[in-house]
């Protein structure tokens, strides 16, 4: 008799979990964070780390135990250059794809992807950056590539994320390539 409740345990135990990774998944929610952003160095440039702040929503679509993640956020990103802090701050929409271990809520996921950065700053207003994402104009827009993991506990995931600057961002006279690592909370409201 205990065998056969232990064989049915780990049979019920082996199809929630195979369920949970295979049954076409999605979910959205919001999430929120900070970021502490650096610029690659040149020549004598003296740079420091600054934190800035991220926040917007999320979608995540999932199957199989991998997943497709698109997000919206704003975000700013603080830097001290030669003794003057400049600020980015953009509309940033990263596609990451990736992969997911777990069941029953609780799980890590894993995943990488490009990311767009439409800037926000006296030429270009929050509106014309949403224009700009709405109908595909990608044109003189910053590019960047995230590497990150996640741990998801029901509804709460907490990210941790490196992003590596594809593109140089303008600022004053110069121009650099911003690198940073940002750590988000997300809530998954469906």
């Amino acid at each position: 008799m205990k065998k056969l409740i232990l064989t049915l345990t780990i049979c019920i135990a082996t199809i929630a979990i195979t369920k949970a990774q295979i049954i076409p998944s999605f979910q959205f929610g919001i999430k929120g964070g900070t970021n502490l952003t650096s610029i690659s160095k040149s020549g004598t440039f003296a740079s420091s780390n600054n934190a800035g702040y991220l926040g917007g929503i999320w979608a995540r679509f999932g199957a199989l135990g991998f997943n497709f993640q698109p997000e919206v956020y704003v975000t700013g990103k603080n830097v001290t250059v030669d003794g003057f802090e400049r600020k980015f701050t953009s509309v940033d929409v990263p596609l990451l794809v990736g992969g997911k271990i777990g069941a029953f809520g609780f799980g890590a996921r894993f995943y990488t992807g490009p990311l767009v950065s439409f800037a926000i700053n006296k030429d270009q207003n929050y509106d014309s950056a949403a224009g700009n994402i709405t109908s595909l104009n990608y044109s003189n827009q910053n590019y960047a590539w995230q590497v990150g993991t996640g741990i998801d506990i029901r509804s709460l995931s907490v990210d941790l994320r490196y992003e590596a600057g594809l593109s140089k961002q303008s600022y004053g006279t110069g121009s650099t390539k911003i690198n940073l690592f940002n750590l988000s909370l997300a809530y998954k409201l469906f």
